[in-house]
């Protein structure tokens, strides 16, 4: 197996996530672009994205990362928009575009039809949520996006299998549909709810950081796979799993926490990188497949299908999101400030990616009765074009479009003085309890020592408080930025002298190894301490 071009893959696709960083252009939409040029560049071997390794292998790594960094509370609180969005909406756009492309191609079956209209249903909402992230949109507006895309997978795949059955000829019947759907829905989530609780009691158990990150790389393989010999939706068990274990990270060790968030974005980073770097590459794949159908044709289809796509969520969801206030007072009360500019957002938010072009490749070649499957190199080309489209048109006007709509986004101050009354209060119990602590001879400290302990503590107290704080005239500088970049320094003035000292023998490796993981501690602890 030659490595190569996938080590090449990697690192040219987490160069170009990090440029990304650099201009106004989503780190998504810059991926997709360079691999759209690259993929007719001469040298550049032919990636082929095989679902058999995307479905099992990469989803559910990328789904437990975003389902750790979600809020549990925020999406219980949210659960009927997102339900409506990942479950309702999904299942309407299969049905509705499926019926499209029926009347718009000819001597397409319903059935094959359908099957399009399940590979391309599920939003990805990688790149919205970071330009929502970017833009500073509302937190529920964000939250609901989230949401949407840890199930959305679910519901289209299982929407899939079903068209797929009736497609080939295996038979499916409306009431085996629905069996299939509740089966992977209710087994999906049975299944991660069997699982949850025996693995954070392992995370909880484990000593070494070192075991408790190898099971936590180890967890979304595991939840995905279970669910799956079973019938069941992997991708719900993944998200189940990692939602409990997201609200109850408190509970492990803080250096696995540590480590483990490292790991996590580094892993997120090189998995959503070269994905999206991997839907531009597959556009010869996808023009050398058209067979029948002239490019002329299969254009036009395309653009059909992609207004549609369009038009189909605002379809949803601005029903979706009106009908339930109009039907009960209680939850027009509740939502007192929701306006049209809400549901627009999350309409126009809703880009496709890599899940729907892995889904259309592993659609077969042939059907039951050895005939090839109708217009599978067509559904292959709509689906691309559809991601594509919706990557760069949706994509690139969406920071635009929020800011032409002026819509409220996060009170930084309003968060910040949260933050400080948060801190304050706990800052409060803590300084209560060492007190308490000391007054116990066994805990006695040296005064230098007690005043440390209890000059930290006020420090961490009031970290926050100067944020709120006018800037350094001569520096422009924070006080905590001041705080931040002065720790730094001292810190770094310890290092050189550890090095030297190591360079001159006066300590050995070994040593200057354990001197300088407790400065990068100790660098690591000043930066959260007045961390945004």
């Amino acid at each position: 197996m030659d490595v190569l071009p996938l080590v090449a893959l990697i690192a040219a696709s987490a160069v170009v996530a990090g440029a990304a960083r650099r201009t106004p252009v989503p780190a998504p939409l810059l991926l997709v672009g360079v691999g759209l040029i690259a993929a007719y560049l001469p040298g550049v071997p032919d990636y082929h994205l095989d679902p058999h390794v995307v479905l099992p292998l990469i989803l559910p790594p990328l789904l437990h990362t975003a389902a750790l960094e979600s809020s549990y509370l925020d999406l219980r609180a949210n659960l009927r928009p997102v339900a409506l969005l990942s479950v309702g909406y999904v299942l309407f756009a299969t049905l509705a575009v499926g019926w499209l492309a029926y009347l718009l191609i000819p001597d397409l079956p319903l059935t094959a039809a359908l099957v399009l209209g399940a590979v391309i249903a599920p939003p990805d909402a990688v790149a919205a949520t970071a330009i929502a992230r970017r833009v500073g949109l509302p937190s529920r507006i964000t939250t609901i996006l989230q949401g949407e895309s840890l199930v959305n997978d679910a519901t289209a795949i299982t929407a899939y299998k079903v068209a797929l059955a009736a497609a080939v000829g295996e038979g499916a019947s409306w009431a085996g549909g629905i069996q299939e759907f509740l089966l992977a829905a209710v087994g999906g989530v049975g299944v991660g709810l069997l699982l949850m609780v025996p693995i954070h009691w392992l995370r909880t158990h484990l000593k070494e950081a070192m075991l408790q990150n190898t099971l936590s790389l180890l967890i979304p393989f595991v939840a995905y796979a279970a669910a799956e010999q079973v019938g069941a939706s992997g991708v719900l068990a993944v998200v189940v799993v990692a939602l409990y274990l997201g609200h109850r990270s408190w509970q492990v060790d803080f250096e696995t926490r540590l480590q483990e968030a490292a790991v996590w974005r580094v892993v997120a980073f090189i998995l959503e990188s070269a994905v999206f770097a991997l839907i531009g590459l597959q556009l010869p794949v996808v023009l050398k497949g058209l067979g029948e159908y002239s490019v002329g044709q299969a254009v036009w289809y395309a653009v059909g299908v992609f207004v549609f796509v369009v038009l189909v969520r605002f379809v949803w969801s601005y029903p979706a999101t009106y009908l339930p206030r109009w039907l009960s007072t209680r939850i027009k009360e509740r939502e007192s400030d929701m306006d049209w500019r809400r549901p627009l957002i999350v309409s126009w938010a809703g880009m496709r990616g890599v899940v729907s072009l892995a889904i259309a490749f592993s659609i077969p070649l042939v059907m039951d009765d050895g005939e090839p499957f109708p217009a599978r190199n067509l559904v292959l080309f709509l689906t691309f074009t559809t991601v594509i489209g919706t990557l760069v048109v949706q994509g690139l006007s969406l920071p635009w479009l929020i800011g032409v709509l002026k819509l409220p986004g996060r009170d930084a101050q309003a968060q910040t003085l949260a933050e400080a009354q948060a801190q304050n209060a706990a800052s409060q119990a803590a300084e209560a309890r060492v007190e308490e602590l000391m007054q116990d001879r066994r805990n006695c400290l040296p005064p230098p020592l007690q005043d440390r302990l209890r000059t930290v503590l006020e420090r961490r107290r009031n970290s926050v408080w100067e944020r709120l704080g006018q800037p350094n005239p001569v520096t422009g500088e924070s006080a905590d930025d001041t705080y931040r970049r002065l720790a730094r320094e001292a810190i770094a003035a310890e290092r050189e002298v550890f090095v030297k000292m190591r360079d001159e023998r006066r300590i050995d490796d070994e040593m200057m190894r354990t001197l300088l993981r407790k400065l990068d501690l100790e660098e690591a602890a000043a930066y959260r301490e007045v961390e945004d």
